[in-house]
């Protein structure tokens, strides 16, 4: 154990990378959790990872206007698919997203199977680089999910289907850069089932069960030296086993006032 990786300087900028992801990823989670769409973020951010496996190919600059584009076009077209088949043959909607998810991962292997380094390409795609990220990345980021949470928490987003897939794919293609599709899964499903089972305040329940395990598994990896990306979905799966935990066995008011 080595007390020289808690540095502030590389883990201020990838905890608030995480606060900036779970900013939209709790919210979204808690709604593909409630329609039974589990698999509806893979599938997605798989797709926007294929866009990007594309714009490397053609070696355009990564981070730029062009890798953004074809990321967000792959992902929105993702969206669009998938309501599509969700309007259309609803019974199978689930089925049809795991379909659309191993074959954009199985693009993404073809398009890297005559790159040297594309097996490094695929597992920074997989589990991210978090410790990586800076604030020049963070600030686009955030003025993003600030605009899309603006929308998703205003009657419009319950007038429209297709304005949550829509929404869904433009917050997945940032994260995806931003941390990988491991913990852009992670930070979707598992405080949304940590607060499964509440209505009122389960958002910000949501965000302090998302803090706390990227928090954690900021300073375990740096302490273990081990990798981050991998690390925090074992602390958000622990902070979230132990929020669920608690939630289930706090007393009610009810019990409460016959104690008393």
């Amino acid at each position: 154990m080595s007390w020289d990786g808690l540095d502030i300087d590389i883990l201020g900028p990838a905890f608030l990378a995480g606060l900036l992801v779970a900013s939209t990823h709790v919210p979204l989670g808690r709604q593909v959790l409630k329609r039974g769409i589990i698999f509806l973020d893979l599938a997605v951010a798989q797709t926007a990872g294929m866009g990007i496996v594309v714009a490397h190919t053609l070696h355009w600059e990564p981070g730029g206007w062009q890798v953004q584009l074809v990321a967000v076009g792959a992902a929105v077209c993702a969206a669009l698919l998938l309501n599509l088949t969700e309007r259309r043959w609803p019974e199978i909607q689930e089925a049809l997203i795991g379909c659309l998810f191993i074959l954009a991962s199985s693009g993404s292997v073809l398009l890297l199977a005559a790159n040297p380094h594309g097996g490094e390409h695929l597992r920074e795609l997989l589990v991210g680089q978090i410790l990586w990220v800076n604030y020049q990345q963070i600030i686009p980021v955030a003025l993003l999910y600030s605009v899309l949470l603006v929308i998703w928490f205003s009657p419009l987003r319950h007038r429209s289907l297709l304005l949550f897939y829509l929404l869904f794919a433009v917050a997945i293609t940032a994260s995806v850069q931003l941390v990988g599709v491991f913990l852009v899964f992670a930070t979707l499903i598992l405080p949304a089932l940590a607060v499964r089972q509440r209505e009122s305040g389960a958002d910000l329940i949501g965000y302090a069960v998302a803090a706390a395990g990227y928090a954690l598994g900021l300073v375990m990896a740096a302490l273990l030296d081990m990798p981050a990306g991998a690390m925090i979905v074992y602390t958000l799966a622990m902070v979230s086993l132990i929020g669920s935990w608690l939630m289930r066995h706090k007393p009610s008011n009810h019990k409460l006032s016959q104690t008393q």
